[in-house]
């Protein structure tokens, strides 16, 4: 039968027990009743507005075109996220290099992504084939080429998009990436070396890494609004205003878009929550004792319950190590 949750201490006869009293707050109950207040009145007065037309919102809120800018926005967000962080993952490698180009190359890129606005390089991209007219593949410095295309057949305004997000965004996570892997001891690093393991590093750093990296992939789905300075005119910030401007009707179309990124925000944020918890597993503390079991203050077996077989594992060990083999 397992024993029943108690507190610390209760059930010991203990003489002269004080029977202390929580000491009340106020504070918190007043200021949650007044925020609660002003959250009831804003979400009043948003559905009583008229101005917010929400008859115009359910119209268009699973319209066609609206939902294959979803489509198109999640498309861009995926592919930019994997290129940055491949790209990101390399520059993080090359920046702790002990080669000194690799380094400088490195931060020369970094330097140069962080410190241009990302409105600015996508219109670069997108002038990307009136810069470059032709791509071409021959000898250098001659005039002498096996291969040829038009920019503008391979640099799309798709392409351009994607691109220009995905450079933008490895610059940022890879110093992301950096300091993970700089959380890291640098005695794993050679304990992994001295047992031949090579993959002892980054599953570590991913404990770090993963959480703001979440943060930088949710960034970039609001960020790809930003691509109609390519121009792409297919993704779910060009639909709606699209569709607002056509029907002059903008603040309904505004929230159909605000609708959409919060849900497609929210889901990430949950995955995001998932990863952690699996990449943060060995790191996060357990309770001691058995689920439903309460260990006593002087175990039989070092890290058991009483009553618990002397080989069960699935809980942390009670036995404590003092001195130099801490």
């Amino acid at each position: 039968m397992a024993a029943k949750k108690t507190k610390d201490g209760e059930g010991l006869n203990i003489p002269n027990r004080i029977n202390a009293l929580p000491v009340r707050r106020p504070g918190p109950v007043i200021a949650g009743i007044i925020v609660a207040f002003l959250a009831v009145m804003l979400v009043y007065g948003m559905v009583t507005n008229a101005r917010f037309e929400w008859n115009v919102v359910w119209k268009y809120l699973f319209n066609e075109n609206v939902l294959a800018g979803i489509g198109w926005t999640l498309w861009i967000t995926v592919l930019s996220m994997v290129i940055a962080i491949v790209l990101a993952v390399l520059l993080a490698v090359m920046r702790k290099s002990i080669n000194p180009v690799l380094r400088g190359v490195s931060w020369f890129f970094i330097w140069f992504f962080r410190g241009t606005p990302v409105y600015t390089q996508l219109v670069f991209w997108g002038l990307f084939s009136v810069l470059v007219p032709k791509l071409a593949i021959g000898i250098p410095f001659t005039s002498i080429e096996f291969w040829s295309v038009d920019s503008q057949n391979v640099v799309t305004a798709f392409r351009a998009a994607v691109i220009g997000l995905a450079l933008n965004e490895a610059a940022y996570l890879s110093e992301i990436v950096r300091a993970g892997l700089e959380a890291v001891d640098p005695g794993q690093a050679e304990a992994a070396e001295a047992l031949g393991m090579r993959r002892i590093i980054l599953p570590q750093a991913m404990r770090i890494i993963i959480p703001p990296t979440g943060n930088e992939t949710i960034g970039m789905l609001k960020t790809t609004s930003l691509v109609l300075a390519v121009p792409f005119t297919l993704d779910l910030q060009f639909a709606t205003n699209a569709i607002a401007n056509r029907i002059y009707k903008p603040i309904p179309l505004l929230i159909v878009a605000c609708f959409w990124y919060l849900l497609i925000t929210s889901i990430l944020m949950v995955l995001q929550s998932r990863l952690e918890k699996y990449f943060g597993k060995g790191f996060d503390a357990r309770p001691v004792g058995a689920k439903g079991k309460r260990a006593p203050y002087d175990p039989k077996y070092p890290g058991k319950s009483d009553g618990e077989p002397k080989d069960d594992v699935n809980k942390m060990n009670q036995a404590t190590f003092t001195g130099m083999t801490a």
